[in-house]
C-alpha cells in the first residue's frame, strides 16, 4: 500500500550531509487486518502520525534547525513502532500525544485571514532556505508569489479597515506589516544577499494605501453621507458632507480602528492628519472658485465653527489632537477673500436691517393711534430690534469669521442708526404733533436700553465708537427729555419772572407756592412713563428749575443793602429750595446732590466776615467745580455792603488756593448757568 509523505520539503530536492533520511513506506506503521477481520495495532497509526506529521510542520516553519530535531523525533518514535510489545507502545502512544490545537498549511492560514500566522510560515521558509544557501528558483518563485498573495490578502484588509466584519483580520494584517518591517530591518544589516523582494518597505506601502483610501472616502462622500439634502446649493451639500464624513470616520478610527494598532504606530493621528489635509485641499480648490456668498459663508462657517467644535473639539476627538500640527484648513490668503465676500455682504445687510427698524418706528409716529402701553407706561420696541440685530450680527461674525474677530464694522453702523434715529427724533419734535409727547415718552425707554447696552460692552466695541454711539444716545436723552420739558418751562416763565425781583422778596412764599403747584400738576402728566425713565426726567426738571432759579439770582436785579436784607433774602432762598425738593422726592426723584446748591448759596449771603466768607466760596468751588469767577463774583455783587477790595481778595484767594477737588465732586451745575459779564 502506497503512504503519502506528510512533510514534504518546500525548500530542496537534495539533501545535505547529516539531514535524516526521508520517510519510507516501510516505515510507516499501518492498522494489519488480521485473518479474522481484527486489525492489529502497530507502533503507530496512520492517524497518530498524521497528529505528529502535522505538528513537526507546524513547528518546522519557526526554524530550520526545529524542524530536523522534529524529524529526528519521528524516526525514533517509529523505530519505537517497531518492538514486539505492540500494545504498550501503542499505549504510550496515547499517552505521549494528547489533543493540540488545529494547525494549517500556508494555503490554509491564507483562506481562514490568519494573515499573521500565514507571514509568520513564510518568513522562517525564507529564513531556512536563504541560510542554508541552496535556494532555487522554482523555491525562491514559489515563495515570492506566496508573499505577493500574502499581501495582497493584506492590503485589502486594510482597505476595508472602515468594514464591521473586517476588525480581526486587519489585526493580523497590521501584524504581517510590522513582522515584515521587521524582516527587512534585518536583512538590511545581514552580510548574506538578501531576496530580491526586500525590503518590502510594508509600512510605508500602508500609509500610501491609507491616504488613497482617505482621499477615496472623501471623494465619494456625496454619494453616501446623508443629512444634507435640505441645504440649499450644491456648494453646501458638497461641504457638509465631506465635513460629516471627516467626523464620522475619525470617531470610526477612534472607537474601532485603533484598536487593530499597536499604541506606538499613533494611527489616529496618521487618520487625523489626512483626512484634515483632504478636507483642507477639497475646501481651498472651492475657496480659489467663483462662489456665490451663501456659499462662500458656508465654508467659513465650517472653517471657523462646525470644525473646530464638532471635530477638533469632540470629546472623543480631542485627547488625539494636536491642533497646531495641522494648521488651518484654508490658508490666510484664501480665507481673507472669503471674510471680505462676507464682510461686504452682511455691512449691506446690517445696515438695511437698521434701516427698517427706523423706518417702522416712524411709521408708527405717523398713526392714529398713541404707542403701546405696557404696565401703565409707554413703550418703544426700537432699541429690542436694533439690539437683537446687533447681537445677532456678532454671534454670527463670531462663528463665521472666529472668536478673535473684530467686527468694527457691525458698531460703525450701530453709530450711524444712531445719529439717523437722532435726526427722525429731531423732525418729529418740530411737527409738534398731539402724540408727540406719548411717543417721546415711549422712545425713553428705547433710549434707555440702547445706553444701558453700550455701557455694558466692556469688550469688543472700540472705544472711539463707543464714545461716539454713546454721545448720540446722550443728544437723543437731552433732545426727548428737552422736549417733554420745555412746556412746563413755558407755562413756569411768568413765575420764574418775578423770583429775585422786589415782588418776590416781599412776598416770595406766595410765588414759590404758585411755581410748586404748577409744577404738581405738569408732574402728574408725566407718570405714564417707564419708572426707571420717569425718575431720570423728574431730576432733570428738577435741575433745570434750580438752573433757572439760580441764573435769575444771579442777574442782580435785586441789591442787599444790609445785614437783614442779606439774612432775611438767605431765609427765602432754603423756604424755597425745601419746597422744591419737598416736591420732586414725592414724585419719585431720588437725587439728593440738588438740594443742597441754593442752602449752599444763601449762607453766602448770610455771612458777614470777609474770611468766612472766603472759605465759603472755597469750599463751594471745591465740591462744584465747574463754579466759576464769574458766578463767584455776581453772587458776591448781591452784598452791597462788601467792598470790592473785599470782593476782589475773595476771587484772587480762591485762583490761589483751587488746586483741590473734592474727591467725589457734584454733576455739573454752574455751567449751566450762564452769567453775562464781569462787573469787577
Amino acid at each position: 500500500m502506497k503512504v503519502h509523505n506528510y512533510i514534504p520539503n518546500p525548500f530542496s530536492t537534495k539533501r545535505t550531509t547529516g539531514q535524516p533520511a526521508p520517510l519510507s513506506d516501510q516505515s510507516l506503521c499501518k492498522h494489519e487486518t488480521m485473518k479474522d477481520g481484527s486489525e492489529t495495532p502497530g507502533a503507530s497509526c496512520s492517524t497518530c502520525i498524521r497528529t505528529m506529521v502535522e505538528t513537526a510542520q507546524n513547528v518546522g516553519t519557526e526554524s530550520d534547525k526545529t524542524k530536523k530535531k522534529n524529524k529526528i523525533k519521528v524516526r525514533q518514535f517509529l523505530r519505537l513502532g517497531q518492538s514486539s510489545n505492540h500494545k504498550s507502545n501503542a499505549q504510550a502512544i496515547i499517552i505521549e500525544s494528547p489533543l493540540k490545537e488545529e494547525v494549517f498549511d500556508f494555503k490554509e492560514n491564507l483562506e481562514r485571514n490568519r494573515l499573521a500566522e500565514a507571514g509568520q510560515q513564510l518568513i522562517a521558509q525564507e529564513e531556512a532556505l536563504f541560510k542554508l544557501g541552496e535556494i532555487t528558483e522554482e523555491d525562491e518563485d514559489r515563495l515570492q508569489k506566496d508573499y505577493e498573495a500574502l499581501l495582497v490578502k493584506v492590503w485589502m484588509a486594510v482597505h476595508a479597515a472602515f468594514s464591521e466584519d473586517n476588525r480581526e483580520t486587519l489585526k493580523s494584517a497590521v501584524r504581517v506589516i510590522l513582522q515584515e518591517e521587521e524582516r527587512d530591518k534585518y536583512w538590511e544589516g545581514a552580510e548574506i544577499e538578501r531576496p530580491v523582494w526586500r525590503p518590502k518597505h510594508c509600512r510605508q506601502n500602508h500609509d500610501n494605501l491609507v491616504q488613497k483610501l482617505v482621499e477615496a472616502r472623501m471623494k465619494h462622500a456625496e454619494e453616501e453621507e446623508n443629512g444634507a439634502d435640505k441645504l440649499s446649493t450644491s456648494i453646501k451639500r458638497e461641504v457638509c458632507r465631506m465635513g460629516k464624513r471627516v467626523q464620522r470616520d475619525l470617531l470610526k478610527v477612534v472607537r474601532d480602528i485603533q484598536s487593530c494598532y499597536p499604541q506606538e504606530t499613533d494611527i489616529c493621528d496618521m487618520y487625523i492628519q489626512l483626512y484634515h489635509q483632504a478636507f483642507s485641499q477639497h475646501l481651498t480648490t472651492l475657496a480659489r472658485s467663483s462662489l456665490e456668498t451663501e456659499d462662500s459663508v458656508y465654508i467659513l462657517c465650517w472653517v471657523n465653527d462646525y470644525y473646530p467644535k464638532d471635530v477638533l473639539q469632540h470629546k472623543e476627538l480631542g485627547i488625539h489632537m494636536d491642533r497646531l500640527s495641522l494648521g488651518p484648513l484654508l490658508r490666510e490668503e484664501d480665507l481673507k477673500v472669503l471674510e471680505e465676500q462676507y464682510v461686504s455682504h452682511k455691512e449691506s445687510r446690517l445696515k438695511t436691517w437698521l434701516s427698517n427698524v427706523l423706518r417702522k418706528e416712524e411709521e408708527s409716529w405717523k398713526a392714529t393711534e398713541e404707542p403701546e402701553l405696557i404696565n401703565e407706561y409707554y413703550i418703544s420696541l426700537l432699541a429690542m430690534d436694533a439690539i437683537h440685530i446687533i447681537d445677532s450680527a456678532l454671534k454670527e461674525t463670531r462663528a463665521i469669521l472666529g472668536e478673535e474677530s473684530k467686527p468694527q464694522w457691525i458698531w460703525t453702523q450701530l453709530d450711524g442708526f444712531l445719529k439717523s434715529y437722532k435726526g427722525s427724533m429731531e423732525e418729529l419734535i418740530k411737527g409738534k404733533s398731539e402724540k408727540t409727547p406719548a411717543i417721546l415718552k415711549a422712545n425713553l425707554v428705547s433710549i434707555e436700553q440702547l445706553r444701558d447696552y453700550l455701557g455694558s460692552r466692556e469688550s469688543g466695541l472700540p472705544e472711539g465708537t463707543k464714545v461716539s454711539c454713546l454721545s448720540t444716545v446722550t443728544e437723543l436723552t437731552n433732545c426727548a427729555q428737552t422736549a417733554l420739558t420745555a412746556p412746563i418751562h413755558a407755562e413756569l416763565k411768568p413765575k420764574y419772572c418775578v423770583l429775585w425781583t422786589q415782588a418776590w422778596f416781599s412776598g416770595g412764599q406766595e410765588v414759590m407756592g404758585e411755581t410748586v403747584g404748577i409744577l404738581e400738576e405738569k408732574i402728574h402728566g408725566l407718570r405714564d412713563m417707564k419708572p426707571s425713565c420717569h425718575e431720570e426726567l423728574l431730576s432733570r426738571l428738577h435741575e433745570e428749575v434750580l438752573v433757572e432759579y439760580v441764573r435769575r439770582l444771579l442777574k442782580r436785579k435785586l441789591k442787599l443793602r444790609d445785614k437783614v436784607q442779606q439774612e432775611a433774602a438767605a431765609t427765602h432762598m432754603c423756604e424755597d429750595n425745601t419746597r422744591l425738593n419737598r416736591l420732586f422726592l414725592k414724585e419719585g426723584s431720588k437725587e439728593g446732590w440738588q438740594s443742597k446748591i441754593i442752602p449752599r448759596l444763601a449762607e453766602v449771603l448770610r455771612l458777614e466776615d470777609s474770611g468766612i466768607i472766603q472759605l465759603e466760596i472755597a469750599t463751594i468751588a471745591r465740591d462744584y467745580p465747574d463754579l466759576s469767577e464769574k458766578h463767584i463774583d455776581a453772587l458776591l455783587q448781591l452784598k452791597a455792603n462788601l467792598s470790592s477790595s473785599k470782593i476782589r481778595r475773595i476771587k484772587e484767594s480762591l485762583v490761589e488756593n483751587r488746586g483741590s477737588v473734592n474727591a467725589e465732586p457734584a454733576p455739573p451745575f454752574f455751567s449751566k448757568v450762564p452769567v453775562k459779564r464781569n462787573i469787577l
